[in-house]
């Protein structure tokens, strides 16, 4: 298959099929940690944190049932006189595969989301700024991890830290917000500490390049401008086209 060059200036939509979606997320929280240190003046420092919990597979379509069971255990049984000798040996059926049944078990999950947090060292070492890039399963409603990243959000949005919040997802339920967030299929958000829960918000497209984003730090040291599109991860071959690869082998 000959190398292709993406179409799409902005995000590429194919990087967000599952076996894609992890590494480019990896790559992209990598470059992004680089880009900010390089950057940082020396009385900050910037670290790459885990998040981690356990999920079930096809959580959607999991529900809590009452199970009856089919059969119960009693006491010993008097047994019944037969005709036929005792000495007689009983014969022994196999079920066959047609008489089975076909069923899902659900299958737990572990999953680690990674974000930068960027610490001021003096006069004493606290948070400044956390820069959180989205993962489908904060966009999952009701599963683990929208709910461990919604108790951070509302913590940070409460004037905790400065919160830099890349949502590069088409699908999945967006953030809560008072406002509706824009009609664009991404948004790139920054909530400063001093004017949360207000936030600044900039709409990205899939075709056009994605916006410098500035990172706030402790005034009175000026933004770090984040120029997320240099930092792009570009495979090999187009996500496209590694989509439609794995896809297929998938069926």
């Amino acid at each position: 298959m000959p190398l292709m060059k993406s179409p799409f200036p902005g995000m590429d939509p194919y990087i967000e099929n599952r076996r894609l979606w992890k590494d480019f997320h990896g790559h992209l929280i990598e470059r992004t940690y680089d880009a900010v240190s390089a950057a940082l003046p020396r009385r900050y420092v910037a670290r790459v944190g885990e998040r981690s919990y356990i999920s079930l597979d096809e959580e959607d379509e999991k529900r809590e049932r009452l199970f009856e069971p089919d059969g119960s255990v009693t006491g010993p049984r008097e047994r019944k006189k037969h005709r036929q000798s005792e000495t007689q040996t009983a014969t022994m059926v196999v079920a066959s595969e047609s008489e089975s049944v076909a069923l899902r078990a659900f299958i737990e999950e572990d999953f680690e989301e990674r974000f930068i947090d960027i610490y001021e060292l003096e006069p004493e070492r606290r948070l400044v700024t956390s820069i959180e890039v989205l993962s489908p399963s904060n966009k999952k409603p009701r599963s683990p991890g929208r709910k461990k990243y919604l108790r951070k959000r509302q913590a940070l949005l409460f004037g905790k830290a400065n919160l830099v919040e890349i949502d590069l997802l088409r699908g999945g339920a967006r953030m809560p917000m008072l406002d509706p967030l824009p009609d664009s299929p991404y948004y790139l958000l920054v909530a400063r500490e001093r004017t949360a829960p207000v936030c600044r918000v900039w709409r990205a497209f899939f075709d056009l390049p994605l916006p410098p984003l500035p990172i706030p730090l402790s005034p009175p040291d000026p933004d770090i401008p984040l120029v997320l599109q240099g930092l792009w991860f570009r495979p090999s071959t187009s996500a496209r086209a590694m989509a439609m690869t794995l896809t297929t082998r998938g069926r």
